[in-house]
C-alpha cells in the first residue's frame, strides 16, 4: 500500500551547523518524486530522515498522517536501493530477494510466489539462479531493486540508484525503473544530481540548493518557467544575458544592448525601468533569415551539424558566447565566421529580476 509522505518544518542540525532549515512539502501517494541538486545540498541527509537513519531535530515526517520521527527504521516499512546495490556476494539471485521476506518469517510458499513474481516484473527470471559476481552491473541493480520492492514496502527510496553504471545502462535502467514504478504505483522518493536523469523519471521535481527548497513542479514546469535564476540554470542548458525590463502598464520592453523586444500580458512588477536578468535557452533563440539589421548581432564561432540539429557557438558584440539549437535544414547551415543577428522567442524566455531570485514572467514564481 502506498501513502502520502508529509514533511512539516523539518530541520536537521549537525552540531550547530544547520544542513537543512525548516524544510516543508508533501509527496502525493504513489507519486515519483525527485530529490534533485548539486552535491551537499541535503538531498541525500532528507532521504536518510526519511529512512530513520538520521536524526530530526526539529519538525515532523509522516506517512498518512501518522508521525514516523520516533520509529525505528524497521518498522517504517520502507523498501530502500543504495548507489553500491548491497547484494549479498554469497546468496544467489532468488535469495537475495528473498532475503527480506524471510526475516520476516514470511510462509515458505508465500515467498515463493512473490518472489517469482517480482523477478518477472524486473525482468531477471532467468538470472534467478547465478551469483551476483556473473551478472552485469544493470542485473545487479535490478536484483536490488527487486528485493526492496518484494517486501511491498510502503515507500521506496533510491540514493543516486544509477551513478555507478556506464552512460547506456543508465538509459536503460531509468527507463526500467519508471516503468516498474508505474506498474506498482508505489510512493517513490529518488534522488539524484543528474537534471535529465531527474527529468525522464518523475512525477515532480524539488530542486534544492543548500538545505532549502528552490522549486517543486513537474519537469515540464521547471524547465520552461523556473522559479529562479539558480534553477534555471540548473535544469538544462541557458544562456544568461543582462537587460532593461521597461514597463507601463499592461506593456513592456525588453532592452538586450541595442536589441529590444515588447512583450504584452503579465509581468511581476510595477511601472518603470530596472535592470534584469534573460534566461534564453539554447532552443529559444533562432537566427534572423535574410539580411536583417536589427537583433543581437554576432559572429559564428563554431557550428556543430548533429544531425536532426545544429548546434552554433556565437560571439556577441558584447563579447559574450552563447550557444543556440537550430533544426537543421539542407538549405542553409551557417559557416564558421559568419555575421549573423539572433532573435528570440518571447513567449519561451524567462526574465528574473536583477538577483536572478524571482522570475518576473507570467506563471514563473510559482
Amino acid at each position: 500500500m502506498s501513502v502520502k509522505i508529509q514533511f512539516q518544518n523539518v530541520t536537521k542540525k549537525y552540531g550547530e551547523t544547520t544542513v537543512i532549515p525548516d524544510l516543508s512539502l508533501e509527496v502525493k501517494e504513489g507519486e515519483f518524486f525527485t530529490l534533485l541538486g548539486p552535491s551537499g545540498c541535503g538531498k541525500t541527509t532528507l532521504l536518510r530522515m526519511v529512512a530513520g537513519f538520521n536524526s530530526i531535530e526539529a519538525g515532523t515526517i509522516s506517512f498518512n498522517d501518522k508521525v514516523i520521527n520516533n520509529l525505528s527504521p524497521g518498522k517504517r516499512n520502507i523498501g530502500m536501493v543504495f548507489q553500491n546495490y548491497a547484494i549479498f556476494p554469497h546468496m544467489n539471485v532468488k535469495q537475495n530477494v528473498a532475503f527480506g521476506l524471510t526475516n520476516r518469517a514470511i510462509p515458505k510458499d508465500e515467498i515463493e510466489k512473490r518472489v517469482e513474481k517480482i523477478l518477472d516484473t524486473v525482468k531477471i527470471t532467468e538470472y534467478k539462479d547465478r551469483m551476483p559476481e556473473s551478472l552485469s552491473g544493470g542485473q545487479q541493480q535490478r536484483v536490488a531493486l527487486a528485493r526492496a520492492i518484494v517486501i511491498e514496502p510502503d515507500v521506496l527510496l533510491m540514493d543516486e540508484p544509477l551513478s555507478n553504471l556506464d552512460a547506456k545502462l543508465r538509459v536503460d535502467m531509468r527507463n526500467a525503473i519508471k516503468e516498474i514504478q508505474n506498474a506498482i504505483q508505489i510512493t517513490t522518493i529518488y534522488v539524484t544530481h543528474d537534471q535529465e536523469e531527474a527529468m525522464a523519471v518523475s512525477d515532480r521535481i524539488a530542486i534544492m540548493n543548500k538545505g532549502v527548497i528552490q522549486h517543486i513542479g513537474s519537469p515540464r514546469e521547471i524547465y520552461r518557467r523556473p522559479a529562479n535564476l539558480f534553477v534555471a540554470t540548473f535544469i538544462g542548458h541557458t544562456n544568461v544575458l543582462e537587460g532593461t525590463l521597461k514597463r507601463e502598464g499592461n506593456t513592456a520592453w525588453l532592452s538586450i544592448g541595442s536589441y529590444a523586444e515588447d512583450f504584452e500580458g503579465s509581468l511581476a512588477g510595477g511601472d518603470g525601468e530596472a535592470p534584469v536578468k534573460v534566461s534564453v535557452r539554447p532552443e529559444e533563440f533562432y537566427i534572423a533569415e535574410g539580411k536583417a539589421d536589427s537583433g543581437l548581432k554576432g559572429k559564428i564561432l563554431n557550428a556543430m551539424f548533429l544531425g536532426l540539429n545544429t548546434h552554433y557557438f556565437i560571439a556577441l558584440e558584447s563579447g559574450q558566447h552563447v550557444e543556440i539549437v537550430e533544426q537543421s535544414a539542407s538549405e542553409k547551415i551557417y559557416k564558421n565566421g559568419e555575421d549573423v543577428f539572433l532573435k528570440i522567442h518571447r513567449d519561451r524566455i524567462n526574465i528574473f529580476d536583477a538577483g536572478g531570485e524571482r522570475n518576473l514572467t507570467a506563471g514563473g514564481n510559482k
